[in-house]
């Protein structure tokens, strides 16, 4: 059951059991986010839409498997987060902190103990998501954390949508390889743009004629944006991510959280006058 909180005439929901999804945030009575409502419908489909949370693997690693004290460990697209259930911690009218742990199904794919907790909190035009990942077990923990938000952007607007991005390296993910970044083509079949060096923890989606701009600010721990699009569908996502696709494996970029430590990040997502 979806988790509503609200501040003015701004409206989010939350759904705990679907990967602690935000699967709505309206201002205004304008829809910010996009939704498939049929993958939110349906457990055995991810869900396409909202703002899926990715931990502790976002992307995909080489081969589907990293290594770990001499073993191979096996890890899904964009890691288990966004397929499990949370629990809800606390519930405000305007903020809800969920929280999710180790399992025997956690366990096998990421061998530590850990406790990922994630507030969401609503604050007139902005929505802010803190999360903190805090280290129960005895060795350091590796940490690869991102964010999928689905942005609503119909299709005809595309042409006219700018991602404020400055960044000078990017790499294709349709076509492997690294290219400078020179900007952004939305109109293609696909996009799926890593940018790899951002000079600014933010950016400034800007969605066509007609709908507000929505402003971004991340922590500084996020190091890559992903812009990803597909033709015929009025989404754009812009993702924050710690590091680049893989890390688990190539250690590129990748954070460490001490024994008895917490790592903890913002993410907002702000929406700016029409």
């Amino acid at each position: 059951m979806a988790v509503l909180i609200t501040d003015g005439d701004s409206v989010a929901e939350i759904v705990p059991e679907r990967g602690a999804l935000v699967s709505r945030f309206d201002v205004g009575g304008e829809p910010l986010l996009f939704m498939d409502a049929s993958t939110l419908a349906d457990p055995g489909k991810n869900v396409r839409g909202g703002i899926p949370v990715l931990f502790p693997s976002p992307g995909v690693i080489p081969g589907g498997k990293y290594p770990v004290e001499g073993s191979d460990y096996p890890m899904r697209r964009h890691g288990f987060a966004r397929d499990l259930a949370w629990e809800v911690r606390t519930r405000e009218r305007s903020r809800v902190i969920l929280t999710l742990g180790p399992s025997e199904q956690t366990l096998r794919e990421f061998p530590w103990r850990f406790e990922a907790r994630l507030t969401v909190t609503i604050e007139r035009e902005a929505l802010r998501l803190t999360f903190a990942a805090e280290n129960r077990d005895s060795r350091p923990m590796p940490l690869h954390l991102g964010y999928h938000p689905y942005f609503h952007v119909p299709q005809a607007n595309k042409a006219a949508t700018r991602v404020d991005a400055q960044a000078t390296r990017a790499w294709d993910n349709r076509t492997q390889a690294a290219v400078p970044y020179t900007g952004l083509d939305l109109t293609g079949p696909e996009v799926d743009m890593h940018l790899l060096d951002p000079s600014r923890p933010g950016t400034t989606l800007t969605r066509g004629p007609g709908l507000r701009p929505v402003q971004l600010s991340w922590s500084p721990s996020f190091k890559t944006i992903v812009v990803w699009t597909l033709s015929g569908r009025d989404f754009v996502c812009v993702e924050p991510w710690t590091a680049p696709s893989g890390a688990l494996r190539t250690g590129e970029g990748l954070l460490h959280v001490a024994p008895g430590d917490t790592f903890s990040s913002d993410f907002e997502i702000r929406a700016g006058p029409r």
